[in-house]
């Protein structure tokens, strides 16, 4: 999957320009059908994610645990609710998502 939002493009090569700015990740977010489970103050059904960030802040390699549990799915760190595999994001949007994520104060 390719996404083109605001003129920055998403998926199918490594970033090299720095992460975008919010609103773009939250277009990006929206348009992968997080925004349905989470937020990123509040926890809806899956945990919000500046909770998410506060939990891994400081452990870099669980950017890539991340990444993995939101494309394949899993459950368990937050309760007893499972989050679906998400591969039609594309694991470039995911990774791009998920370094945002963990950026957030």
């Amino acid at each position: 999957m390719f996404l083109l939002l605001g003129g920055l493009a998403f998926a199918g090569a490594a970033l090299a320009a720095p992460l975008p700015e919010q609103a773009a990740m939250l277009g990006l977010a929206d348009a992968s059908r997080c925004l349905t489970c989470h937020d990123v103050n509040d926890t809806v059904r899956g945990p919000a994610w500046r909770d998410v960030a506060r939990r891994y802040r400081g452990k870099p390699e669980m950017e890539e645990a991340l990444v993995k549990k939101v494309y394949e799915g899993g459950g368990g760190a937050w309760g007893d609710d499972t989050m679906s595999a998400n591969k039609r994001v594309g694991i470039e949007n995911i990774k791009v998502l998920v370094r945002w994520i963990l950026t957030l104060p």
